[in-house]
């Protein structure tokens, strides 16, 4: 999990969940959940056909906002 780049998943959850998000933006978003593990391979699967796709972005940003919050406490716990 350390090798996630916490700055791009908080610019990329940002427009996601603000609506300015490309489709390739969100794709990366979701890769980069998927690559992390915190999103399954169902999850993605099914992101990638275009099924649920709104429901599992909105999980998804509520995923990634969960993992930016353990990133700061870590941060600032490690000071």
């Amino acid at each position: 999990m350390s090798s996630l780049d916490y700055q791009r998943l908080a610019l990329l959850g940002n427009k996601v969940r603000g609506g300015s998000a490309t489709k390739p933006e969100k794709d990366e978003y979701m890769e980069l959940l998927y690559r992390n593990g915190s999103v399954t391979k169902q999850q993605i699967s099914d992101y990638r056909a275009g099924r649920n796709t709104e429901e599992i972005l909105n999980a998804a940003v509520a995923v990634g906002a969960v993992l930016l919050i353990g990133y700061l406490i870590k941060q600032l716990f490690s000071k």
